[in-house]
């Protein structure tokens, strides 16, 4: 059997017969980019012919335009004495159904939309984003004066927004941004960028953060981030600062330099494509936090045919979230040009940290980044700790420090002026123990000085 050339599109389908149930992906092909569709013709693209194709030349346009409501292309075809139809389908710039039922054609397979999906779909096919719906039971007194002036303070700041707009009142700011509609309804957005408790509307607007020890399953502590999104990410950068990450200490001549071990505009970023991309009709925002690495993983994948390369290349912005996402960068949280991603890598190459990894996960995105300077810590491998110490698995500790370490494997949260009490010296003789503790390489600081907690990561030399 000889092979046919077909036409050059996105996508393009081989089916050997005709058969009604063809009219779904019709359906999903005409919501989705379009197609071309062969009919007596195998997926090798080998001409196997049709029976009837009189018939079906008229039966095939028919059905489409009675059940899906819409104008394709049948053409037949002959090669080699043997008869095909090629069915030319456009994409639609209206939501197509077929019985009632809404089909999608995502990547190689045919899904039927319900729910939060099919309320994405209608909404995008109407040129609109889910936070641009009114939601009426929402009124002025919902939203929080005092989020409105941290967002024309941060726009000003950035010179996004006029000096004389940071007294403006909180009527003509939200139809600045466009989150009232004519009849002055709150929307969507308006709640979940200014509300006073938008978790009332809305009980996904959550940023969970857990520590987890060797798996999912051990769990030693966390923290929920609730409150309006425009001040989230500041939210959950004091508690990863305070509670979740280190900041390694190192000195320039007399300057004592201590910086956090993921650069933290980049981090920001990050944050800031969860909290603005995220589906907030699905679940919170979660962030795991292991020795190794960090899980940010928010609810919407990634737009269609977009990928970890395509990202972190040239690309254009497809934000979910219409509303949000200006408001965002009239915040001066992102650009409206693909280039967070960008940002990213300038901030992640110069420390010398892997580029995060970015994947579709369990229906959302997750982005995995590796804690390379933390993991540097728990081995003791840093340039610090191996010019200051012989042996960097095996250090000895005065008698004092020991008492420390006792101490602390005991309870890892207790603060030095407690152990002051408890070795009964003044604070400042523990934090010079601490620091030369930390200078070994046997004890780290994850978090800061009030809510962080220790952990001791070296041996002590036996018989000292």
């Amino acid at each position: 059997m000889s092979k046919i050339k077909p036409k050059e599109c996105q996508n393009v389908e081989f089916k050997s017969s005709w058969n009604d149930k063809y009219l779904e992906w019709i359906c999903g092909f005409a919501n989705a980019q379009g197609a071309v569709m062969y009919f007596g013709v195998n997926d090798d693209h080998e001409v196997v012919g049709l029976k009837n194709t009189k018939k079906l030349l008229e039966d095939i346009p028919n059905k489409i335009v009675n059940y899906l409501g819409i104008v394709v292309d049948v053409n037949l075809c002959e090669q080699d004495g043997l008869e095909y139809i090629e069915v030319v389908i456009e994409p639609s710039n209206v939501p197509i159904s077929y019985r009632g039922k809404y089909y999608y054609r995502s990547g190689s397979t045919m899904q039927e939309l319900n729910g939060a999906s099919l309320q994405q779909f209608v909404l995008k096919k109407m040129g609109r984003s889910w936070d641009d719906v009114t939601f009426d039971r929402a009124k002025l007194d919902d939203i929080d004066r005092d989020a409105i002036d941290y967002f024309l303070r941060k726009g000003i700041n950035a010179q996004r927004i006029p000096e004389d707009q940071l007294n403006a009142p909180t009527v003509d700011v939200l139809t600045s941004l466009g989150l009232m509609d004519e009849d002055g309804g709150l929307k969507n957005a308006a709640i979940l960028l200014f509300g006073k408790k938008p978790q009332r509307f809305f009980p996904s607007v959550i940023f969970k953060i857990g520590r987890f020890g060797r798996n999912d399953a051990d769990l030693m502590f966390q923290d929920v981030i609730e409150g309006n999104i425009i001040q989230m990410a500041d939210h959950v950068m004091d508690a990863l600062q305070g509670k979740y990450l280190v900041s390694p200490i190192r000195f320039e001549g007399m300057n004592r330099i201590e910086r956090l071990e993921i650069p933290k505009e980049a981090l920001r970023e990050v944050l800031y494509n969860a909290i603005a991309h995220k589906d907030y009709t699905g679940s919170d925002i979660q962030m795991h936090v292991f020795d190794d690495r960090l899980e940010i993983w928010n609810e919407g994948e990634l737009p269609v045919g977009y990928n970890q390369e395509t990202l972190f290349a040239r690309h254009s912005s497809k934000p979910r979230n219409r509303n949000i996402a200006n408001a965002f960068f009239k915040a001066g949280f992102i650009d409206t040009w693909g280039r967070g991603f960008q940002k990213i890598q300038d901030g992640f190459e110069p420390a010398g940290i892997p580029m995060p990894k970015v994947e579709n996960f369990c229906g959302g995105v997750r982005v995995t980044i590796q804690r390379t300077k933390f993991m540097q810590m728990m081995n003791n491998v840093t340039s610090d700790v191996s010019s200051n110490v012989g042996s960097l698995s095996v250090v000895q500790l005065t008698e004092r420090q020991k008492k420390i370490r006792e101490i602390i494997l005991k309870d890892s949260y207790i603060s030095t002026q407690q152990m002051s009490v408890v070795l009964s010296v003044v604070k400042r003789t523990v934090e010079r123990d601490l620091a030369d503790l930390q200078k070994k390489g046997v004890l780290i600081r994850e978090g800061n000085t009030s809510a962080g907690h220790w952990i001791w990561v070296g041996a002590i030399e036996k018989n000292t």
